[in-house]
Protein backbone atom coordinates (compact mmCIF):
# COMPACT_ATOMS: atom_id res chain seq x y z
CA UNK A 1 0.00 0.00 0.00
CA UNK A 2 1.44 3.57 -0.91
CA UNK A 3 2.05 6.28 1.82
CA UNK A 4 -0.23 8.51 -0.30
CA UNK A 5 -2.75 5.96 0.02
CA UNK A 6 -1.91 5.57 3.98
CA UNK A 7 -2.19 8.98 4.24
CA UNK A 8 -5.55 9.12 2.55
CA UNK A 9 -7.01 6.51 4.57
CA UNK A 10 -5.77 8.16 7.68
CA UNK A 11 -7.73 11.03 6.41
CA UNK A 12 -10.50 9.30 5.74
CA UNK A 13 -10.59 7.74 9.25
CA UNK A 14 -9.87 11.03 10.93
CA UNK A 15 -10.72 13.59 9.27
CA UNK A 16 -13.67 14.75 6.43
CA UNK A 17 -12.21 13.29 3.13
CA UNK A 18 -13.59 10.36 1.42
CA UNK A 19 -13.02 7.02 1.89
CA UNK A 20 -11.05 5.09 -0.93
CA UNK A 21 -10.92 1.51 -2.41
CA UNK A 22 -7.10 1.56 -1.71
CA UNK A 23 -6.51 -0.68 -4.57
CA UNK A 24 -4.57 -0.34 -7.88
CA UNK A 25 -7.05 -2.50 -9.58
CA UNK A 26 -10.49 -1.41 -8.06
CA UNK A 27 -11.90 1.62 -9.91
CA UNK A 28 -12.09 5.49 -8.25
CA UNK A 29 -15.06 5.20 -6.22
CA UNK A 30 -17.54 8.52 -5.90
CA UNK A 31 -17.57 9.81 -2.07
CA UNK A 32 -21.52 9.32 -2.03
CA UNK A 33 -20.69 5.81 -2.47
CA UNK A 34 -17.68 5.42 -0.01
CA UNK A 35 -19.99 7.35 2.63
CA UNK A 36 -22.92 4.51 1.95
CA UNK A 37 -20.73 1.80 1.96
CA UNK A 38 -19.02 2.50 5.00
CA UNK A 39 -22.14 3.18 6.83
CA UNK A 40 -23.52 -0.16 5.31
CA UNK A 41 -20.00 -1.70 6.64
CA UNK A 42 -20.95 -0.42 10.39
CA UNK A 43 -24.22 -2.26 10.27
CA UNK A 44 -23.13 -5.45 8.72
CA UNK A 45 -20.56 -5.33 11.97
CA UNK A 46 -23.68 -4.86 14.68
CA UNK A 47 -25.84 -7.29 12.84
CA UNK A 48 -23.27 -10.23 12.72
CA UNK A 49 -22.35 -9.39 16.64
CA UNK A 50 -26.15 -9.88 17.15
CA UNK A 51 -26.12 -13.34 15.20
CA UNK A 52 -23.38 -14.59 17.36
CA UNK A 53 -25.01 -13.32 20.51
CA UNK A 54 -28.18 -15.33 19.18
CA UNK A 55 -26.09 -18.28 18.84
CA UNK A 56 -26.08 -21.27 21.15
CA UNK A 57 -23.51 -22.93 19.79
CA UNK A 58 -20.93 -20.10 19.91
CA UNK A 59 -22.17 -19.13 23.80
CA UNK A 60 -21.35 -23.27 24.47
CA UNK A 61 -17.94 -23.37 22.80
CA UNK A 62 -16.67 -20.20 24.78
CA UNK A 63 -17.93 -21.37 27.77
CA UNK A 64 -16.11 -24.68 27.12
CA UNK A 65 -12.31 -23.35 25.81
CA UNK A 66 -12.28 -20.02 27.47
CA UNK A 67 -10.22 -20.53 30.87
CA UNK A 68 -12.23 -18.69 34.14
CA UNK A 69 -14.76 -17.81 32.07
CA UNK A 70 -17.81 -17.94 34.56
CA UNK A 71 -15.30 -15.86 36.71
CA UNK A 72 -14.96 -13.86 33.91
CA UNK A 73 -18.50 -13.29 33.54
CA UNK A 74 -19.03 -12.49 37.47
CA UNK A 75 -15.98 -10.15 36.73
CA UNK A 76 -17.91 -7.87 34.31
CA UNK A 77 -21.29 -8.92 36.44
CA UNK A 78 -22.62 -10.19 33.21
CA UNK A 79 -24.28 -13.09 35.33
CA UNK A 80 -22.61 -16.41 36.26
CA UNK A 81 -22.50 -17.95 32.55
CA UNK A 82 -22.67 -14.37 30.77
CA UNK A 83 -26.75 -14.90 30.19
CA UNK A 84 -26.62 -10.98 29.52
CA UNK A 85 -24.62 -10.83 26.60
CA UNK A 86 -26.04 -13.69 24.84
CA UNK A 87 -30.03 -14.22 23.97
CA UNK A 88 -33.05 -11.91 22.67
CA UNK A 89 -31.90 -9.21 25.88
CA UNK A 90 -28.30 -8.59 24.53
CA UNK A 91 -29.45 -8.33 20.66
CA UNK A 92 -32.05 -5.70 22.19
CA UNK A 93 -29.35 -4.05 24.09
CA UNK A 94 -27.52 -3.82 21.07
CA UNK A 95 -29.66 -3.02 18.34
CA UNK A 96 -31.03 -0.29 20.42
CA UNK A 97 -27.67 1.46 20.72
CA UNK A 98 -27.27 0.94 16.70
CA UNK A 99 -30.51 2.75 16.27
CA UNK A 100 -29.71 5.12 18.49
CA UNK A 101 -26.64 5.56 16.67
CA UNK A 102 -28.34 6.13 12.84
CA UNK A 103 -30.91 8.66 14.59
CA UNK A 104 -28.54 10.96 16.02
CA UNK A 105 -26.94 11.36 12.57
CA UNK A 106 -30.79 11.39 11.15
CA UNK A 107 -31.83 14.78 12.93
CA UNK A 108 -27.80 15.76 12.49
CA UNK A 109 -28.30 15.93 8.86
CA UNK A 110 -31.76 17.26 8.74
CA UNK A 111 -31.82 19.69 5.55
CA UNK A 112 -28.65 19.45 4.55
CA UNK A 113 -28.49 20.50 0.66
CA UNK A 114 -24.98 20.94 0.21
CA UNK A 115 -21.81 18.86 1.26
CA UNK A 116 -19.15 21.71 2.15
CA UNK A 117 -20.78 22.57 5.76
CA UNK A 118 -19.96 21.33 8.95
CA UNK A 119 -22.56 18.80 9.35
CA UNK A 120 -21.79 17.24 6.01
CA UNK A 121 -18.27 17.07 6.55
CA UNK A 122 -19.28 14.84 10.09
CA UNK A 123 -21.48 12.78 7.53
CA UNK A 124 -18.80 11.65 5.05
CA UNK A 125 -16.28 11.67 7.53
CA UNK A 126 -14.31 10.93 10.91
CA UNK A 127 -15.17 7.50 10.49
CA UNK A 128 -12.50 6.26 13.08
CA UNK A 129 -14.51 8.26 16.04
CA UNK A 130 -18.26 7.18 14.27
CA UNK A 131 -16.91 3.79 15.00
CA UNK A 132 -15.84 4.55 18.48
CA UNK A 133 -19.00 6.80 19.07
CA UNK A 134 -21.18 3.06 17.67
CA UNK A 135 -19.10 0.83 20.13
CA UNK A 136 -20.19 3.06 23.09
CA UNK A 137 -23.72 3.39 22.39
CA UNK A 138 -24.01 -0.49 21.85
CA UNK A 139 -22.22 -1.09 25.32
CA UNK A 140 -23.76 1.93 26.75
CA UNK A 141 -26.94 -0.16 26.24
CA UNK A 142 -26.16 -2.93 28.77
CA UNK A 143 -25.91 0.00 31.38
CA UNK A 144 -29.82 1.27 31.54
CA UNK A 145 -31.19 0.89 34.55
CA UNK A 146 -34.57 -1.06 35.05
CA UNK A 147 -34.08 -3.67 32.13
CA UNK A 148 -37.25 -5.55 32.32
CA UNK A 149 -39.32 -2.45 31.76
CA UNK A 150 -36.32 -1.21 28.73
CA UNK A 151 -36.74 -4.41 27.03
CA UNK A 152 -40.57 -4.83 27.23
CA UNK A 153 -41.02 -1.42 25.84
CA UNK A 154 -38.54 -1.32 23.74
CA UNK A 155 -40.02 -4.91 21.65
CA UNK A 156 -43.38 -2.74 20.74
CA UNK A 157 -41.01 0.13 19.90
CA UNK A 158 -39.08 -2.37 17.76
CA UNK A 159 -42.33 -4.04 16.23
CA UNK A 160 -43.34 -0.70 15.18
CA UNK A 161 -40.25 0.19 13.56
CA UNK A 162 -40.00 -3.24 11.67
CA UNK A 163 -43.52 -2.57 10.28
CA UNK A 164 -42.57 1.01 9.34
CA UNK A 165 -39.83 -0.39 7.21
CA UNK A 166 -41.46 -3.08 5.82
CA UNK A 167 -44.07 -1.06 4.77
CA UNK A 168 -41.44 1.45 3.10
CA UNK A 169 -40.26 -1.81 1.33
CA UNK A 170 -43.76 -2.22 -0.33
CA UNK A 171 -44.46 1.48 -0.88
CA UNK A 172 -41.09 1.60 -3.50
CA UNK A 173 -42.15 -2.08 -5.07
CA UNK A 174 -45.75 -0.87 -6.10
CA UNK A 175 -44.14 2.57 -7.08
CA UNK A 176 -41.38 0.53 -9.19
CA UNK A 177 -44.16 -1.69 -10.52
CA UNK A 178 -45.67 1.68 -11.95
CA UNK A 179 -42.66 3.13 -12.88
CA UNK A 180 -41.22 0.41 -15.47
CA UNK A 181 -44.86 0.37 -16.78
CA UNK A 182 -44.75 4.37 -17.46
CA UNK A 183 -41.22 4.09 -18.75
CA UNK A 184 -41.73 1.10 -21.12
CA UNK A 185 -45.34 2.61 -22.36
CA UNK A 186 -43.80 5.69 -23.43
CA UNK A 187 -41.36 3.93 -25.69
CA UNK A 188 -44.44 2.51 -27.51
CA UNK A 189 -44.61 6.00 -28.95
CA UNK A 190 -41.73 5.89 -31.01
CA UNK A 191 -41.03 2.16 -31.50
CA UNK A 192 -43.67 -0.53 -31.34
CA UNK A 193 -41.07 -3.19 -30.18
CA UNK A 194 -41.71 -1.84 -27.21
CA UNK A 195 -45.45 -3.54 -26.96
CA UNK A 196 -43.79 -7.25 -27.00
CA UNK A 197 -41.62 -6.37 -24.57
CA UNK A 198 -44.37 -5.14 -22.64
CA UNK A 199 -46.19 -8.41 -23.46
CA UNK A 200 -43.52 -10.71 -22.83
CA UNK A 201 -42.13 -9.21 -19.70
CA UNK A 202 -46.18 -9.52 -18.54
CA UNK A 203 -46.09 -13.34 -19.55
CA UNK A 204 -43.40 -14.22 -18.12
CA UNK A 205 -44.70 -12.94 -14.42
CA UNK A 206 -47.95 -14.22 -14.63
CA UNK A 207 -46.39 -17.65 -15.57
CA UNK A 208 -43.98 -17.50 -12.37
CA UNK A 209 -47.04 -16.38 -10.16
CA UNK A 210 -49.23 -19.13 -11.78
CA UNK A 211 -46.47 -21.91 -10.98
CA UNK A 212 -45.86 -20.49 -8.42
CA UNK A 213 -48.82 -21.37 -6.84
CA UNK A 214 -49.69 -24.56 -8.63
CA UNK A 215 -46.17 -26.20 -7.04
CA UNK A 216 -47.08 -24.70 -3.11
CA UNK A 217 -50.65 -26.63 -3.81
CA UNK A 218 -48.88 -29.59 -4.94
CA UNK A 219 -46.07 -29.98 -2.09
CA UNK A 220 -47.30 -27.90 0.81
CA UNK A 221 -51.05 -29.45 0.67
CA UNK A 222 -52.46 -33.05 0.85
CA UNK A 223 -55.75 -34.66 0.28
CA UNK A 224 -56.60 -35.19 3.62
CA UNK A 225 -55.13 -32.18 6.17
CA UNK A 226 -53.71 -29.07 5.36
CA UNK A 227 -56.67 -27.10 5.34
CA UNK A 228 -54.67 -23.27 6.37
CA UNK A 229 -52.70 -23.68 3.43
CA UNK A 230 -55.06 -24.29 1.13
CA UNK A 231 -57.36 -21.85 2.70
CA UNK A 232 -54.37 -19.47 1.97
CA UNK A 233 -53.09 -20.48 -0.91
CA UNK A 234 -56.88 -19.95 -2.45
CA UNK A 235 -57.06 -16.19 -0.51
CA UNK A 236 -53.52 -15.12 -1.77
CA UNK A 237 -54.47 -16.45 -5.52
CA UNK A 238 -57.45 -14.84 -5.23
CA UNK A 239 -56.23 -11.44 -4.64
CA UNK A 240 -53.74 -12.17 -7.65
CA UNK A 241 -56.50 -12.30 -9.94
CA UNK A 242 -58.31 -9.05 -8.17
CA UNK A 243 -55.59 -6.83 -8.89
CA UNK A 244 -55.31 -8.20 -12.20
CA UNK A 245 -59.27 -7.37 -13.11
CA UNK A 246 -59.20 -3.63 -11.16
CA UNK A 247 -56.29 -2.85 -12.89
CA UNK A 248 -57.51 -3.16 -16.84
CA UNK A 249 -61.19 -2.38 -15.52
CA UNK A 250 -62.64 0.30 -17.96
CA UNK A 251 -63.24 3.18 -14.86
CA UNK A 252 -59.59 2.50 -13.98
CA UNK A 253 -57.85 2.96 -17.36
CA UNK A 254 -60.51 5.97 -17.61
CA UNK A 255 -58.67 7.70 -14.99
CA UNK A 256 -55.10 6.10 -15.04
CA UNK A 257 -54.30 4.84 -18.87
CA UNK A 258 -50.91 3.98 -17.61
CA UNK A 259 -52.29 1.18 -14.93
CA UNK A 260 -52.07 -2.53 -17.10
CA UNK A 261 -50.96 -6.16 -16.20
CA UNK A 262 -47.37 -5.42 -16.23
CA UNK A 263 -47.55 -4.04 -12.92
CA UNK A 264 -49.80 -6.52 -11.46
CA UNK A 265 -48.12 -9.25 -12.93
CA UNK A 266 -44.89 -8.17 -10.38
CA UNK A 267 -47.10 -7.49 -7.26
CA UNK A 268 -48.27 -11.36 -7.91
CA UNK A 269 -45.19 -12.51 -8.26
CA UNK A 270 -44.11 -10.91 -5.35
CA UNK A 271 -47.28 -12.23 -3.58
CA UNK A 272 -46.53 -15.47 -4.70
CA UNK A 273 -43.19 -15.13 -3.11
CA UNK A 274 -44.51 -13.85 -0.33
CA UNK A 275 -46.75 -16.89 0.64
CA UNK A 276 -43.91 -19.74 -0.72
CA UNK A 277 -41.44 -17.88 1.66
CA UNK A 278 -44.49 -17.41 5.11
CA UNK A 279 -45.00 -21.09 4.15
CA UNK A 280 -41.34 -22.00 4.29
CA UNK A 281 -41.38 -20.55 7.77
CA UNK A 282 -44.25 -22.20 9.18
CA UNK A 283 -43.47 -24.53 12.25
CA UNK A 284 -44.13 -27.80 11.21
CA UNK A 285 -46.72 -30.10 11.69
CA UNK A 286 -46.66 -33.57 13.35
CA UNK A 287 -49.12 -36.25 13.51
CA UNK A 288 -49.20 -39.88 13.86
CA UNK A 289 -49.64 -42.33 10.97
CA UNK A 290 -51.68 -45.47 11.13
CA UNK A 291 -48.40 -47.39 12.82
CA UNK A 292 -48.32 -45.10 15.07
CA UNK A 293 -45.46 -43.04 14.10
CA UNK A 294 -44.44 -39.62 14.13
CA UNK A 295 -44.84 -37.73 10.41
CA UNK A 296 -44.82 -34.55 9.25
CA UNK A 297 -47.26 -32.99 6.67
CA UNK A 298 -48.40 -29.89 4.35
CA UNK A 299 -44.49 -29.87 3.89
CA UNK A 300 -42.18 -30.32 0.66
CA UNK A 301 -40.76 -34.48 1.65
CA UNK A 302 -37.38 -32.82 0.18
CA UNK A 303 -37.78 -30.36 2.41
CA UNK A 304 -37.67 -32.48 5.92
CA UNK A 305 -33.86 -33.24 4.76
CA UNK A 306 -33.47 -29.63 4.47
CA UNK A 307 -32.80 -29.10 8.01
CA UNK A 308 -30.30 -31.79 8.70
CA UNK A 309 -27.44 -29.93 8.39
CA UNK A 310 -28.37 -27.21 10.58
CA UNK A 311 -25.37 -25.22 10.59
CA UNK A 312 -25.10 -24.98 6.73
CA UNK A 313 -28.90 -23.99 6.72
CA UNK A 314 -28.09 -21.26 9.24
CA UNK A 315 -25.44 -19.62 7.66
CA UNK A 316 -26.64 -19.58 4.19
CA UNK A 317 -30.12 -18.43 4.97
CA UNK A 318 -29.18 -15.62 7.41
CA UNK A 319 -26.16 -14.51 5.24
CA UNK A 320 -29.42 -13.94 2.15
CA UNK A 321 -30.98 -12.63 4.61
CA UNK A 322 -29.41 -9.67 5.53
CA UNK A 323 -28.08 -9.17 2.10
CA UNK A 324 -31.77 -9.08 1.24
CA UNK A 325 -31.88 -6.56 4.07
CA UNK A 326 -28.79 -4.45 3.42
CA UNK A 327 -29.89 -4.39 -0.21
CA UNK A 328 -33.46 -2.98 0.76
CA UNK A 329 -31.33 -0.14 3.07
CA UNK A 330 -29.03 0.73 -0.01
CA UNK A 331 -31.70 1.01 -2.86
CA UNK A 332 -34.61 2.81 -0.57
CA UNK A 333 -32.20 5.53 0.12
CA UNK A 334 -31.36 6.92 -3.34
CA UNK A 335 -32.83 10.42 -4.26
CA UNK A 336 -35.21 8.64 -6.48
CA UNK A 337 -36.93 7.03 -3.74
CA UNK A 338 -37.18 9.79 -1.62
CA UNK A 339 -38.92 11.50 -3.61
CA UNK A 340 -41.05 8.56 -4.67
CA UNK A 341 -42.17 8.69 -0.90
CA UNK A 342 -42.84 12.20 -0.94
CA UNK A 343 -45.34 11.58 -4.11
CA UNK A 344 -42.94 13.69 -6.71
CA UNK A 345 -42.61 11.80 -9.67
CA UNK A 346 -41.06 13.03 -12.74
CA UNK A 347 -43.73 14.20 -15.66
CA UNK A 348 -45.10 11.28 -17.70
CA UNK A 349 -44.07 13.45 -21.36
CA UNK A 350 -40.66 13.54 -19.93
CA UNK A 351 -40.08 9.55 -19.62
CA UNK A 352 -37.56 7.85 -21.98
CA UNK A 353 -37.86 4.25 -22.51
CA UNK A 354 -35.11 2.44 -21.11
CA UNK A 355 -34.05 -1.46 -20.34
CA UNK A 356 -32.33 -0.54 -17.10
CA UNK A 357 -34.77 2.56 -17.08
CA UNK A 358 -33.82 2.90 -13.01
CA UNK A 359 -30.50 4.47 -13.95
CA UNK A 360 -31.76 8.02 -15.15
CA UNK A 361 -29.36 9.81 -17.97
CA UNK A 362 -29.90 12.92 -14.99
CA UNK A 363 -29.61 10.26 -11.90
CA UNK A 364 -26.49 10.34 -9.40
CA UNK A 365 -25.03 6.81 -11.75
CA UNK A 366 -24.87 8.69 -15.06
CA UNK A 367 -23.46 12.05 -13.52
CA UNK A 368 -20.57 13.53 -15.67
CA UNK A 369 -17.61 13.37 -14.65
CA UNK A 370 -16.33 16.74 -15.82
CA UNK A 371 -15.57 19.23 -13.50
CA UNK A 372 -15.67 17.41 -10.63
CA UNK A 373 -12.93 17.42 -8.13
CA UNK A 374 -10.44 14.47 -7.88
CA UNK A 375 -8.74 12.72 -5.36
CA UNK A 376 -6.13 9.81 -4.89
CA UNK A 377 -9.11 7.25 -5.59
CA UNK A 378 -12.16 9.30 -4.64
CA UNK A 379 -14.37 11.16 -7.00
CA UNK A 380 -16.26 14.59 -5.15
CA UNK A 381 -19.24 14.15 -7.24
CA UNK A 382 -21.15 16.32 -4.32
CA UNK A 383 -19.50 19.21 -5.18
CA UNK A 384 -22.54 20.99 -6.69
CA UNK A 385 -24.61 19.61 -4.21
CA UNK A 386 -25.98 16.60 -2.19
CA UNK A 387 -26.72 13.61 -4.96
CA UNK A 388 -28.87 11.55 -1.91
CA UNK A 389 -31.10 12.64 1.09
CA UNK A 390 -28.67 12.31 4.25
CA UNK A 391 -31.20 12.38 7.08
CA UNK A 392 -33.67 9.61 4.83
CA UNK A 393 -30.57 7.24 4.49
CA UNK A 394 -29.71 6.89 8.42
CA UNK A 395 -33.34 7.08 9.41
CA UNK A 396 -34.17 4.04 6.79
CA UNK A 397 -31.06 2.53 8.55
CA UNK A 398 -32.81 3.39 12.00
CA UNK A 399 -35.31 1.64 11.32
CA UNK A 400 -33.77 -1.32 9.41
CA UNK A 401 -32.04 -1.74 12.89
CA UNK A 402 -35.31 -2.61 14.02
CA UNK A 403 -36.40 -4.91 11.81
CA UNK A 404 -33.42 -6.70 12.77
CA UNK A 405 -33.62 -6.71 16.10
CA UNK A 406 -36.88 -7.93 15.36
CA UNK A 407 -35.98 -10.51 12.62
CA UNK A 408 -33.23 -12.24 14.54
CA UNK A 409 -35.09 -12.49 17.62
CA UNK A 410 -38.34 -14.11 16.01
CA UNK A 411 -40.14 -11.48 16.23
CA UNK A 412 -42.71 -12.04 19.09
CA UNK A 413 -41.07 -15.97 20.16
CA UNK A 414 -37.98 -14.14 21.52
CA UNK A 415 -37.33 -16.22 24.30
CA UNK A 416 -37.17 -19.53 22.47
CA UNK A 417 -35.43 -17.90 19.81
CA UNK A 418 -31.96 -18.36 18.70
CA UNK A 419 -29.87 -18.56 15.37
CA UNK A 420 -29.54 -22.44 14.99
CA UNK A 421 -33.32 -22.50 14.79
CA UNK A 422 -34.17 -19.41 13.18
CA UNK A 423 -34.89 -21.12 9.67
CA UNK A 424 -36.81 -23.93 11.29
CA UNK A 425 -40.59 -22.27 11.50
CA UNK A 426 -41.86 -19.52 13.93
CA UNK A 427 -45.54 -18.53 14.13
CA UNK A 428 -44.39 -14.94 14.28
CA UNK A 429 -41.96 -15.00 11.34
CA UNK A 430 -44.99 -16.65 9.33
CA UNK A 431 -47.78 -14.01 10.01
CA UNK A 432 -45.39 -11.37 9.63
CA UNK A 433 -44.83 -12.38 6.14
CA UNK A 434 -48.59 -13.38 5.24
CA UNK A 435 -49.54 -9.39 6.67
CA UNK A 436 -46.73 -8.09 4.36
CA UNK A 437 -48.39 -9.82 1.47
CA UNK A 438 -51.52 -8.80 2.13
CA UNK A 439 -50.00 -5.41 3.02
CA UNK A 440 -48.68 -5.02 -0.76
CA UNK A 441 -51.80 -5.97 -2.49
CA UNK A 442 -53.66 -3.08 -0.55
CA UNK A 443 -51.34 -0.70 -1.50
CA UNK A 444 -51.36 -1.77 -4.85
CA UNK A 445 -55.45 -2.01 -5.00
CA UNK A 446 -54.91 2.00 -2.76
CA UNK A 447 -53.66 3.53 -5.90
CA UNK A 448 -55.77 1.67 -8.52
CA UNK A 449 -58.53 3.05 -6.81
CA UNK A 450 -57.73 6.57 -5.01
CA UNK A 451 -58.34 8.32 -8.75
CA UNK A 452 -61.49 6.97 -8.40
CA UNK A 453 -62.49 7.67 -4.78
CA UNK A 454 -61.38 11.45 -5.12
CA UNK A 455 -61.51 12.68 -9.09
CA UNK A 456 -60.79 16.47 -8.06
CA UNK A 457 -57.01 15.21 -7.22
CA UNK A 458 -54.68 14.12 -9.14
CA UNK A 459 -52.67 11.30 -8.94
CA UNK A 460 -49.01 10.98 -10.73
CA UNK A 461 -49.17 7.30 -11.01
Amino acid sequence: MSAQCCAGQLACCCGSAGCSLCCDCCPKIRQSRSTRFMYALYFILVVLLCCIMMSKTVANEMKEHIPFYEDICKGIKAGDTCEKLVGYSAVYRVCFGMACFFFIFCLLTLKINSSKGCRAHIHNGFWFFKLLLLGAMCSGAFFIPDQETFLNAWRYVGAVGGFIFIGIQLILLVEFAHKWNKNWTAGTATNKLWYAALALVTLVMYSIATGGLILMAVFYTQKDGCLENKILLGLNGGLCLLISVVAISPCVQNRQPHSGLLQSGLISCYVTYLTFSALSSKPVEIVLDEHGKNVTICVPEFGQDLYRDENLVTGLGTTLLFVCILYSCLTSTTRSSSDALQGRYAAPELEVARCCFCFGPDGEDTEEQQNVKEGPRVIYDEKRGTVYSYSYFHFVFFLASLYVMMTVTSWFNYESANIETFFSGSWSIFWVKMASCWMCVLLYLGTLVAPLCCPSRQFSV
